[in-house]
């Protein structure tokens, strides 16, 4: 069975909702992040990042959300979470959660994270200062995509990269990044992802 390190509301929440959508037989393992479950040996021997998620598998232990989604969308191809038969719309796909990862991850770790980036208190200040407009000028590019009336990113159908896009207009709604007005494209897209039954299940497991 795989199993799934998560924590509430992080990034983690991809990987979640792209299992539920496969209908993989997993296991959900909460690590409570605010405590520190992340740095504890048990957890290092597991992923020595000390983030997640991490998906345990019978090959080992898979990191990072664009290699997990990968690993899902090949591991259920029945499900149809990515276009494998194409190749151009499959590395599409993929530049597309590379660019969640990062470049819109990395901005807004920005307001929450900015210890990551420098050990400066001053510098840490500017830049959660300007988290806010830095990571609102990456979701131009986002809104711009979906603005040609397609439902999902890839377009008519649905892939791991709407699971994955959906934890960042998340945070953009609830960490009042930006009013939906300004991006209504995603914004739509959030309302018609977060509906979806797998997503639904996550959130409630998650309690949020």
């Amino acid at each position: 069975m795989l199993r799934l390190f998560y924590s509430p509301g992080s990034c983690a929440r991809a990987s979640h909702i792209a299992l539920e959508e496969a209908g993989a037989d997993f296991e959900p393992v909460l690590l409570d992040l605010k405590s520190g479950a992340q740095k504890t040996p048990e957890y290092l021997a597991i992923n020595p990042k000390a983030r997640v998620p991490a998906l345990q598998t019978d090959r080992g232990i898979l990191t990072e959300n664009p290699a997990i989604l990968t690993y899902i969308a090949r591991a259920y191809p029945e499900k149809a979470l990515a276009p494998l038969d194409d190749v151009f719309a499959f590395a599409e796909m993929q530049a597309f959660n590379a660019y969640l990862s990062s470049t819109v991850h990395v901005a807004m770790a920005m307001q929450y994270r900015a210890s990551r980036f420098t050990d400066d208190l001053t510098i840490q200040k500017d830049l959660a200062a300007n988290a806010r407009n830095v990571s609102v000028d990456k979701f131009h590019l986002i809104e711009a995509r979906l603005s040609d009336g397609r439902p999902f990113v890839m377009g008519d159908t649905y892939t791991v990269a709407d699971s994955y896009l959906v934890v960042f207009s998340g945070w953009l709604k609830t960490r009042d990044y930006a009013a939906d007005s300004e991006f209504p494209h995603v914004a739509d897209h959030r309302i018609r992802v977060l509906d979806r039954p797998a997503s639904r299940k996550v959130i409630a497991l998650e309690g949020l």
